[in-house]
Parts: structure tokens; C-alpha cells; sequence
């Protein structure tokens, strides 16, 4: 399949999907690779057949739903933003915390791929904030639509690559090599639920003091489809809770109930009043 015909058939079928292409143009080959794949089980000529046969099979189209996951993640990603979270951000809601009598965090990575960003919170929290607040605990909820994603991420074992920009100081603590991976020791993996959970269809109980939401939502999303999620993650965060999107992400420029943390950050407070 030559790409123009993948970027053409792309830009057909994700305004069905409640998606927008822009979010796809660089993962792109991902997904055209998949939909090769389907196209060759289905023994059809091409693109296009795969076009027809959509039309008259409506059940097809959650296949190709299956197929726009982009699944494209490591530990530390965007290192400035796990630093902020363990300057400022945990600190804080360490702090209100214990105003409120709690003695636990509530953290929800959502769309969390096979791990590496809520075992990096983990991490963050066991060796970083843990010991300056060791009267709390943190319980970390992980979910993903995929669940041969989860199950990876239930492994919690994973190549050198994945872990290049960790701190090395973790890197020892957490991680113990097994043959040609570092599988994440059983005490970083404790804190850590997972579950399946497709972020459209709702939201998992709360309320939590921190939600990161990034690489999903707001690149792949249509903006409509961006505005019924920000809604649900204002409504799963407890005031003055944080929200943490992707480094080249931006919320809807309508949308109201949150404040900039950092802008540079792309972290955001829950407000009081005034949710989208």
C-alpha cells in the first residue's frame, strides 16, 4: 500500500472515528501497517476494497478503531515534566492531602500503553517523595483500551531502549536485569493498578489528586470528542487536583474549570467552579 493511499484513506476514515488526521500525520506508518496487515487477512485487492468492504460491514469499523492506538512510549518521557511533578506538583498535593486527613494519593494515568508512565510515577514517588512524606501512600490506577497492552505492562519487563532516560540512580534501585530486559521490582510494582478502560466510554472511580492524560486525548481526538474528555477528567480530579497532557499537546481553547500549573509543563489545576 503506497502511503498517499494510506494518508488518503486516513483522512476518509477518522472523522468517522471521532479522530483527526493532523494528530496522525507523523505516527502514520504505524497504522498503515496494521490496516496492510487486515486488508491482506480479508484477501482483498487494496485500500480502496478495504474502503468498500467498511461501508457494509459496520462492525469492521471497531477493528479499525483497534488499529489507531498508537502505542509509542518509554520511561521518563519528557523528563522537565516528571521533574516538575517531584518539585512542585507532588509536593503540593502531598500537602493538601494531609489537610484533608488523607493518607493516600490517588493518581490515574490514562491510556498508560504497556507501563512506562505510571511505573515511572512509581518510581518517582518511591524514591523522591516517599521518604519526605512517610505518612502517605500513593495508590497509582493504570488503564488502557488494549489488553494485550496491559498484559505486557502486568510484566513489567522491558528492554534497555525503554529505560535509556531514566536516572541512573533509579535505573539501579528499580530494576533488575533478566537476560536481554530489566524487569521493575515487585516494590515499585505494588502501588500500581491496572485495568482495562477505554477513556471514551467513561470514568473509572475517583476522585483523584493527579491525572495524567497525555499523547491521547489531545492529539488524536477530535476537538468535540476533546472537550466530553476534559469534562470527564475535570470531574474525576478533586479541586485543586492537577492535569497533566502531553509536551506538544494544548486543551480546547473554549474550555474552562482549569488553571495553568505550567504552561511550560503542560500541567493544569482543577478549579472550584466552572468545569467545561
Amino acid at each position: 500500500m503506497l502511503d498517499r493511499d494510506c494518508v488518503q484513506f486516513l483522512q476518509w476514515a477518522l472523522p468517522r472515528l471521532r479522530m483527526r488526521w493532523p494528530g496522525f500525520r507523523k505516527v502514520r506508518k504505524q497504522v498503515c501497517k496494521r490496516i496492510h496487515r487486515r486488508i491482506d487477512e480479508l484477501k482483498l485487492a487494496d485500500v480502496a476494497a478495504y474502503r468498500e468492504y467498511l461501508e457494509g460491514h459496520a462492525g469492521e469499523w471497531s477493528v479499525l478503531d483497534g488499529f489507531c492506538r498508537v502505542t509509542v512510549s518509554r520511561f521518563y518521557r519528557d523528563r522537565g515534566v516528571f521533574g516538575f511533578l517531584g518539585r512542585q506538583v507532588l509536593p503540593e498535593l502531598c500537602r493538601w492531602a494531609l489537610d484533608r486527613d488523607e493518607r493516600i494519593v490517588r493518581a490515574w494515568s490514562a491510556g498508560c500503553g504497556s507501563g512506562e508512565e505510571p511505573y515511572t510515577l512509581s518510581l518517582l514517588w518511591e524514591l523522591e517523595l516517599k521518604p519526605r512524606f512517610p505518612m502517605l501512600g500513593v495508590h497509582i490506577l493504570a488503564t488502557e483500551a488494549d489488553a494485550a497492552m496491559i498484559r505486557r505492562a502486568e510484566d513489567a519487563c522491558y528492554p534497555a531502549s525503554s529505560l535509556k532516560d531514566l536516572p541512573k540512580r533509579w535505573c539501579d534501585a528499580g530494576f533488575a536485569p533478566s537476560g536481554e530486559v530489566h524487569c521493575l521490582r515487585p516494590e515499585y510494582k505494588a502501588v500500581v493498578e491496572f485495568a482495562q478502560h477505554d477513556l471514551r466510554a467513561g470514568l473509572p472511580n475517583g476522585p483523584f489528586d493527579l491525572i495524567l492524560c497525555r499523547n491521547l486525548a489531545f492529539t488524536y481526538w477530535d476537538l468535540d470528542l476533546q472537550l466530553e474528555t476534559a469534562s470527564r477528567v475535570w470531574e474525576g480530579l478533586r479541586p485543586r487536583g492537577a492535569l497533566v497532557i502531553g509536551a506538544h499537546e494544548t486543551l480546547p481553547a473554549d474550555l474552562t474549570g482549569f488553571m495553568p500549573w505550567s504552561e511550560q509543563h503542560r500541567i493544569y489545576v482543577r478549579q472550584e467552579e466552572g468545569g467545561s
